[in-house]
């Protein structure tokens, strides 16, 4: 959409959106279902997942949308808030029994050679393995800095735990994906905290 009827805002789109206005509906949806699904593919490392998930976040915000209070964050983080959640119940009800996905596979690549471009593939097959391989809890804080590129104090607000928590949660979670990666035997010390 080119311009906004609406008066370009959040808060004033889902007023409308609430109120039955399909075209609010979809200018929201398009501002931030990539962010939520990469949020949630992140935490997920299941691409129908994390359609799912987000499909559930704007089926949610219509129907509960009334409790959002745009003084506290922002659309965006209230939505990841909501994806945050349904993954961690994805998570504690399978996450010891989830399998690497289909995505994790080889892609062809697009680098200067071949060679490169498979070990780079490899790299990211093992980064996305290894973050996967992390507790819920600190996985999330870490895709939140790295990926989302939230500062702690917005990810505090976000996953509702204190800033000092976030630091050490954030910490671990670089510390075991430093050994993951590095060869070292700590795969024991990932599922436990």
């Amino acid at each position: 959409m080119s311009a906004d009827p609406h008066g370009g805002g959040d808060s004033d789109l889902l007023t409308a959106a609430l109120a039955g206005d399909e075209d609010a509906f979809l200018e929201l949806y398009e501002r931030h279902k990539d962010r939520v699904y990469r949020f949630a593919y992140r935490m997920t490392g299941s691409p129908d997942l994390a359609r799912d998930v987000t499909q559930s976040c704007f089926v949610a915000l219509l129907d509960g949308g009334s409790r959002y209070d745009g003084t506290r964050a922002g659309l965006g983080t209230y939505l990841c808030a909501a994806a945050r959640n349904l993954c961690l119940r994805h998570a504690t009800r399978s996450w010891r029994e989830r399998p690497l996905s289909a995505s994790a596979e080889l892609r062809p690549s697009r680098g200067p050679s071949p060679e490169q471009g498979l070990l780079a593939d490899e790299r990211a097959r093992l980064v996305r393995a290894a973050i996967l391989a992390l507790a819920p809890l600190h996985r999330e804080v870490l895709i939140l800095a790295e990926y989302e590129e939230l500062g702690i104090a917005a990810i505090a607000q976000l996953v509702g735990a204190e800033v000092g928590a976030v630091k050490v949660r954030l910490h671990r979670a670089r510390r075991r994906l430093r050994a993951v990666l590095e060869g070292r035997p700590s795969t024991k010390a990932l599922v436990s905290e």
